[in-house]
């Protein structure tokens, strides 16, 4: 009976957190916001609505479920069944990396970056470079990684909260959830994700900051298991979060006139058209015709 229960819990706990990362993920399309006029500062206004700004994002998150479409399931089968496969095997994979204690040191200093302090260091160094370089790209993916970080931090508290589960390190001979743990899902794999998803969007010009962006992520990911912090699932899981929480809080509240492109035409507001204007002449009394270039400086 005992096996049957904690069976059904956990088919219940991995279909609660695929739907919360499923749906942020589909959030690709969120209700219109309004355009900024081109003298106000997007970033400016994404300072102001920060907390607001969160608090509507939790509560976007935490109603996803309710909102997901027939479609949605042709990312939330595979993801999972995988997270439902890796818990059925996280004790035997568990007890093979304990074997090797080779790696541990390397996957806690990977670790580090994604810690809290980590994070939140990368998105403020986002956001001071993007203020003192007038940078209206940077400026906003510090804003706006901080505000993934945040969501993703309560995210991951209330469900490690509910799951309670032990760690591989925990001394208990089972990966057993409601034991009063806190491995599920990882918390730096969410973080990590979360701010790696804002800067990868941010930059989807640039392909070598994606490559960096997601690697890292993935490399503080891979770390937490090797690292014996936690079980492949509790990774699978906390990326995936991270990953739609990051999707989410970009699609909502990125403003076009961030992006390279867009501070160009943001600017042609202001700079003076060095290239001129051709008007055609024509007087019938006089019978002049001919052709003038006006500039405007």
């Amino acid at each position: 009976m005992r096996s049957n229960r904690i069976s059904i819990c956990h088919f219940g706990i991995i279909t609660f957190a695929i739907l919360l990362s499923a749906g942020g993920a589909r959030a690709q399309t969120p209700s219109p916001t309004p355009s900024p006029s081109p003298k106000s500062s997007s970033s400016s206004t994404l300072e102001k609505d920060f907390f607001k700004n969160i608090l509507r994002d939790q509560k976007a998150i935490w109603t996803s479920p309710f909102h997901l479409h027939g479609r949605d399931a042709r990312y939330l089968a595979p993801l999972g069944l995988g997270a439902a496969a890796l818990i059925a095997t996280d004790q035997r994979t568990g007890d093979e990396i304990a074997e090797s204690s080779r790696p541990l040191n390397a996957s806690r200093i990977i670790s580090h970056a994604g810690s809290a302090y980590g994070v939140g260091a990368v998105a403020a160094t986002f956001y001071l470079a993007g203020r003192a370089g007038h940078n209206d790209r940077a400026r906003e993916t510090g804003i706006l990684g901080a505000e993934a970080l945040i969501d993703s931090g309560i995210v991951v508290t209330v469900v490690k909260e509910i799951t309670q589960r032990t760690r591989p390190t925990g001394g208990k001979s089972r990966s057993d959830f409601f034991d009063g743990g806190s491995s599920f899902p990882s918390g730096h794999s969410i973080e990590a994700w979360s701010l790696a998803t804002i800067i990868a969007n941010e930059y989807h010009d640039h392909a070598a900051v994606q490559i960096a962006a997601y690697g890292i992520a993935s490399a503080v990911s891979v770390a937490r298991f090797t690292g014996r912090n936690h079980y492949l699932s509790d990774v699978l899981v906390g990326s995936a979060l991270g990953y739609g929480i990051g999707r989410y809080v970009y699609h909502t509240h990125h403003r076009k006139s961030s992006d390279a492109g867009g501070d160009e035409e943001e600017e042609s507001f202001s700079r003076p058209k060095r290239l001129p204007a051709i008007e055609p002449l024509y007087n019938r009394r006089a019978h002049d015709y001919g052709v003038a270039l006006a500039w405007s400086f």
